[in-house]
């Protein structure tokens, strides 16, 4: 019998020995150190032999309890060495396992002649690894049902997550349709439930995404002549991409221009919680300029009508791009957040930050990462990167990747 002294005392020799432990269970150790448990057997009139790891990552504990577990299955008529196979083999055909085959080969099956972007197939197995492998990572593919899989849509519409909901059924059915066209499923469970799903009421916002059009977009607007609280509101939208009633509702008292930060109160935002915006350096030359007309009122972007006492209208931005000569199919005020939410993603930055400053994530992924500094520096050092960006595109570079910040 071995102890726990001797087997952590075995020093390599010239050649490899052995140290018995009993019932089959040796430790090899090797020339160079290295100690790796060996369990003899006999199955089916045959001598085998099975290795149970190496030590210390497997303690002699460990190693012994991995002999009875093989002693067991002898008993019972199973050869370990089939039984580990066999195991392998399932793994390998978990929805997990080649759903990752599936991303690191570029997630074929898409409609492109190229691979993904690297910024939208970390989107893509951020959705997977936080929406389905909790439930279906660990199961043969071949045994998940659309019943079950119905169950684990249904807690994302239970929470109000249409549209994550309908984007989880997509990608998820591309991962079946791999492992059917790959031998290792015979159905997709998923494409089931395309009409199964309940729609939320959706809005669709007009915006511009090329890089070309962004930068006529952002000079035409540097030409604006119109009030200076709607220009500075209209100047300021792409770089802070908050939501539109986020923005004309903003007040001097949430800003703090020294530290190059704006905190928008959890009572204003549509996820009722605190929403972070670092201010670039651009973001905050706009509101510089604009103190000397609105710094002594409540409001950033006072109304026009009743500087005083009110905001901003909720038509005024909309309004000034209709001046601008953008129709309501090309841009609204909203788009600003389909602009940079998909530039950003293009341009490969984490997702997860791309959400967060979109105020898009669900109040679990949120705790988990919001208040993390390392996060914070990170938005920082995004948010910079985005309004460099975006003054190459008005500039008229032809840019299509950001140095910084990724």
């Amino acid at each position: 019998m071995l102890t726990n002294a001797k087997v952590r005392s075995a020093k390599g020799r010239e050649r490899p020995y052995k140290l018995a432990d009993g019932g089959g269970l040796t430790l090899l150790v090797n020339p160079d150190g290295s100690r790796w448990w060996r369990l003899r057997y006999r199955y089916g009139g045959r001598e085998k032999m099975l290795s149970l790891g190496v030590y210390p990552d497997v303690s002699l504990a460990l190693a012994r309890e991995k002999r009875g577990e093989a002693r067991t299955l002898l008993a019972r008529g199973v050869d370990p060495s089939s039984e580990r196979k066999a195991k392998k083999v399932a793994d390998a055909d978990t929805f997990k396992a080649i759903a990752e085959e599936w991303l690191d080969s570029g997630c074929p099956g898409k409609r492109t002649k190229s691979r993904l972007k690297v910024g939208t197939i970390k989107q893509l197995r951020h959705r997977l690894k936080t929406y389905v492998y909790p439930y279906h990572g660990s199961s043969p593919i071949k045994e998940i049902t659309t019943t079950a899989f119905h169950t684990t849509l249904k807690r994302l519409v239970a929470k109000d997550l249409f549209e994550t909901a309908a984007r989880v059924r997509a990608i998820s059915s591309r991962v079946f349709r791999y492992a059917i066209a790959t031998g290792r499923a015979e159905a997709d469970p998923a494409a089931a439930l395309i009409d199964a799903l309940p729609r939320a009421e959706t809005r669709h916002f007009a915006a511009i995404t090329d890089p070309g059009e962004i930068g006529k977009l952002l000079r035409a607007i540097d030409g604006y002549d119109g009030q200076p609280a709607t220009r500075a509101a209209l100047r300021l939208a792409p770089y802070v991409f908050v939501r539109p009633s986020e923005l004309r509702l903003a007040e001097w008292t949430e800003i703090d221009l020294d530290a190059s930060e704006w905190r928008i109160p959890a009572e204003r935002t549509k996820m009722s919680r605190e929403h972070f915006v670092p201010l670039s350096r651009q973001a905050v030359e706009i509101l510089y300029e604009l103190m000397p007309h609105t710094g002594h009122r409540r409001f950033v972007f006072p109304g026009i009508r009743d500087p005083k006492g009110r905001p901003l209208s909720e038509n005024t931005l909309n309004a000034a791009l209709r001046r601008l000569d953008y129709t309501n199919d090309q841009m609204v005020a909203h788009g600003f957040r389909t602009m940079a939410s998909t530039r950003l993603n293009e341009l490969g930055f984490d997702p997860d930050l791309i959400e967060v400053q979109l105020a898009h994530m669900d109040k679990d992924r949120v705790r988990a990462i919001y208040n993390r500094a390392e996060y914070i520096e990170k938005r920082r050092a995004m948010m910079q990167s985005w309004a460099d960006y975006l003054d190459s595109l008005k500039a008229g570079a032809s840019v299509t990747a950001i140095g910084q910040g990724r």
